[in-house]
């Protein structure tokens, strides 16, 4: 009949397929066979009209029970999935978590939806899937961290979702926004943003249970000066870097301080006397909270420093040889040539090499416009001062005249 083109045969004979599945209460068959019936090739349109148009006649007598328990399901897979990863079999774990999409569930407490979806992050970061972890990690929102707890839950109107009450198992909001944030230390920690890292720290540091504890944020205030230490220069990092210096806690580790200090300055650091002040502290870090600050962490603080010197020799210098600016940065010419030409590619900051001559100019090239607009306005500045000059030469002339007349 479809490939015969005969309209009411077909429309009778996919509706007839339905009403049988319907009758039998055979729910998953009607599923299948509506989505094979709308992909038959050359099927009539008049026939999927007919055919979806009977469907919605079933839709309120379907068979909803797993709506009703969508959070008992949802619980019961994390236990499914902690079973799992006892057993070493973290993949299938992580696996398992992610067919649960509680984003959706409204019935379901705010605070056991954001331990779910964390436990999914975690769960993807065991397994170094760091592609998913991301993707996870922005469901969750953190300013839903800064939610008042404190106000009192208004109470349900008629028609509305009922929302449970989370298990007494599920961390508080500001305890979840610790694990979110150390989850982000995680991810931020394999690709180095030290930036970023920097920033989920600041986050801890500002839980007030955390501030209010000498033990627990000073560990955390440590991390936030190596990772500013450690971030390239850039607006954010600046204005991290003077809100950290005006914090008075920072009295109470002054190390830091003067680490932080010397890189608002702008002054060359010497590294080797930079390194041998810090290293103890650069290796205690193994023992503090967040463990050791990476493998490259040594190699991108030199770096840093040396980015911090190019800087302050680019403030007081239009014009350098390449030997006295190796000089400054203890280096040789080559290296000093290759950080200073990175710079310039990532746009920190504008340089010339005259390789010939060996010499660095920092000056920016000026456009011919500019040239010109500066011409007369230094022009009009020397008219004024002219003007200003004849009429005093004028004044005191006139003076002297009135003088020598009395």
């Amino acid at each position: 009949m479809r490939q015969a083109g005969d309209v009411a045969g077909t429309r009778k004979a996919v509706t007839d397929i339905l009403q049988l599945c319907f009758e039998a209460g055979a729910w998953k068959t009607l599923n299948e066979q509506i989505v094979l019936i709308s992909k038959r090739r050359g099927q009539l349109k008049q026939a999927v009209q007919a055919m979806v148009q009977q469907a919605m006649q079933y839709i309120d007598q379907t068979p909803d029970l797993d709506i009703y328990v969508e959070i008992e399901r949802a619980r019961l897979i994390k236990k499914l999935a902690k079973i799992k990863e006892e057993q070493g079999l973290i993949s299938e774990a992580a696996d398992l978590m992610q067919e649960i999409a509680v984003e959706t569930f409204g019935a379901m407490a705010k605070t056991e939806k954001i331990a779910f979806i964390l436990e999914q992050v975690r769960l993807c970061l065991d397994r170094q899937d760091y592609v998913r972890a991301q993707i996870l990690s922005r469901k969750i929102s953190p300013r839903v961290f800064e939610a008042d707890t404190s106000k009192e839950k208004k109470k349900p109107k008629e028609g509305d979702n009922i929302v449970e009450d989370a298990p007494a198992d599920i961390p508080s909001l500001l305890e979840l926004k610790r694990i979110y944030y150390q989850l982000m230390i995680r991810y931020y920690s394999h690709s180095n943003d030290y930036l970023e890292i920097c920033r989920c720290y600041k986050s801890i540091y500002e839980i007030p249970s955390v501030k209010e504890d000498t033990v627990q944020w000073i560990p955390v205030l440590r991390k936030i000066c190596w990772y500013l230490v450690l971030s390239p220069h850039d607006p954010m990092q600046s204005s991290l870097l003077n809100a950290t210096l005006e914090d008075k806690n920072l009295s109470e580790i002054p190390h830091f301080k003067l680490m932080l200090k010397q890189l608002v300055t702008m002054e060359v650091i010497q590294w080797t006397s930079l390194w041998n002040t810090f290293k103890d502290e650069f290796e205690n870090e193994k023992n503090m909270l967040g463990g050791y600050l990476g493998e490259k962490a040594a190699e991108d603080l030199k770096l840093r420093v040396i980015e911090h010197n190019i800087l302050v020799v680019a403030k007081y210098y239009s014009r350098i040889t390449l030997k006295r600016l190796a000089d400054l940065l203890c280096l040789n010419i080559q290296e000093a040539e290759k950080h200073l030409s990175d710079m310039v590619v990532s746009k920190a900051l504008v340089a010339k090499i005259d390789r010939p001559m060996g010499v660095v100019c920092f000056q920016a090239a000026k456009d011919s416009n500019d040239i010109l607009n500066s011409w007369a306005m230094n022009l009009e500045k020397l008219l004024d001062l002219v003007e200003k000059s004849c009429h005093q030469i004028h004044k005191e002339m006139m003076v002297h005249k009135a003088a020598l007349r009395v």
